[in-house]
């Protein structure tokens, strides 16, 4: 039975439905009625495509009117209003939305939160962009997209290539062009209904998973632990502080020009990562920076097969970027856990490799933490945004980090706790069939309950 409904080739997206399928044997044999809300489930309620044109800063000019394409693909409303974020990137097609919008669905499920799932953006490119010029794309944007979403029927938030700037241009936009206030995007600025550690989330998110996934696992924490980190952005940055303040050693970050490595057991500072963080505020690269004293910078490498060893590794660049070959140099180098910052970094010859090492059992055992739930702190702020703006107040950053803590802890037990129902005799639980598994039938189970399958 095929489960691509497209005839077109969708790479990405039929990897993540691979991926999520593939480890759902266990529950479709149980329950073969699950399969048919697999079918329903893996469709969208609805693809949006619109153009989207704007001027750039030679308007003036004749031919300097730009156009690109909008997406907003809305894959799933059974648990509450679409969410999921906006991404503007050159490499932007539908067959990455749809891969980020299918995840979204289960990502969300396991927060806890009212979210349904759904993805969004644009091929125009940010980079190189004057601030005036992404206004005028945001504002072009939103003319189209406003018509389709609203605080109770569709949320979009930034992803790459839109930040908090971003934001507040489409929120802007959105005020203007449908005169109200309304919490309709997520990833706002604090002054105008943004939350607290909203930018911190997905990278500290990763981290108390982890800290879970470890402390399951030995008993132990994260002092002393050697941690790979890919990635220089959001998510690299917060995971790589939380990972300091924990007591692990960073020993590495990178961006598409190349990786800055450790060559020994000394970690990166916490101020080495706040210069890191006003680089890429500015659009630099890590080749613009001096290297710190005990580290490498390797021009056009990942760090994943760069330090002899490692305990931990958190993907945060984006997706893709672990090829098999890699997963076997880290395994070899002594990891034990690996947790998703990104979304699917992982390709699934890595995750066949580490989950191999999971099989085989005993101290070296290899824990998995797939995207859907180890990224998920970052969604679950934006949920948390969303219940502040409707109850029309802020909570405190203490409150808010307690909260995402809380959430990230009892998505890890349910993952652990589902997976061990489906585990093999004497083989340590799948954390990946644990969160698929979960986040698939909390959503298929309300799916049944309002008709759309029996």
């Amino acid at each position: 039975m095929s489960y691509v409904a497209s005839k077109v080739s969708e790479p990405e997206f039929e990897q993540a439905v691979h991926e999520i399928r593939s480890t759902l044997g266990p529950l479709f044999k149980k329950h073969p009625e699950y399969e048919t809300a697999f079918k329903v489930l893996m469709i969208p309620e609805r693809i949006l495509t619109f153009r989207v044109q704007w001027e750039d800063d030679k308007a003036n000019v004749q031919g300097h009117c730009q156009v690109n394409t909008g997406f907003r693909v809305q894959f799933s409303s059974v648990l509450g209003p679409y969410k999921g974020g906006l991404r503007l990137h050159p490499s932007v097609n539908l067959s990455i939305l749809k891969f980020l919008g299918f995840e979204q669905i289960f990502k969300n499920a396991l927060t806890g939160l009212h979210m349904g799932g759904g993805k969004g953006g644009s091929d125009f490119d940010p980079k190189g962009k004057s601030d005036a010029e992404i206004r005028r794309f945001c504002y072009a944007f939103m003319a189209e997209l406003s018509r389709h979403i609203g605080p109770d029927t569709d949320v979009p938030a930034g992803d790459i290539g839109v930040g908090g700037r971003e934001v507040g241009f489409l929120f802007g936009a959105y005020k203007q062009l449908r005169n109200e206030w309304s919490g309709v995007l997520t990833g706002k600025g604090f002054d105008f209904g943004g939350s607290r550690i909203r930018p911190e989330a997905t990278g500290y998110g990763a981290v108390y998973y982890l800290e879970e996934m470890i402390r399951a696992a030995s008993g132990e924490d994260f002092k002393g632990k050697r941690v790979l980190i890919s990635g220089a952005g959001n998510v690299a940055q917060y995971a790589a502080l939380k990972v300091i303040e924990l007591g692990g050693s960073v020993l590495s970050l990178s961006d598409s020009k190349g990786a800055l490595v450790a060559e020994g057991e000394q970690g990166l500072t916490a101020d080495f990562v706040a210069q890191v963080a006003d680089l890429k505020l500015k659009g630099g690269y890590l080749q613009d920076l001096s290297a710190p004293a005990g580290f490498k910078y390797v021009a056009g490498a990942r760090p994943w097969t760069l330090v002899k060893r490692v305990d931990v590794a958190i993907p945060s660049a984006t997706q893709n970027e672990v090829s098999g070959e890699e997963a076997h140099a880290m395994v070899a180098a002594g990891l034990r856990f690996i947790a998703e910052g990104a979304n699917m970094p992982c390709t699934q010859e890595a995750i066949d490799v580490f989950e191999g090492e999971r099989k085989k059992g005993g101290k070296s055992a290899v824990w998995y933490g797939p995207g859907k739930a180890a990224n998920c702190g970052g969604v679950a702020v934006s949920g948390l945004e969303m219940a502040q703006n409707s109850a029309r107040l802020q909570w405190t950053e203490q409150e808010v980090d307690a909260k995402l803590k809380a959430i990230m802890q009892t998505c890890f037990k349910t993952c652990y706790e589902t997976a061990q129902q489906y585990a093999e005799s004497g083989e340590l639980p799948s954390l990946v069939q644990g969160a698929n598994v979960a986040g698939f039938v909390k959503v298929a189970n309300a799916a049944r309950a309002q008709g759309m399958w029996f």
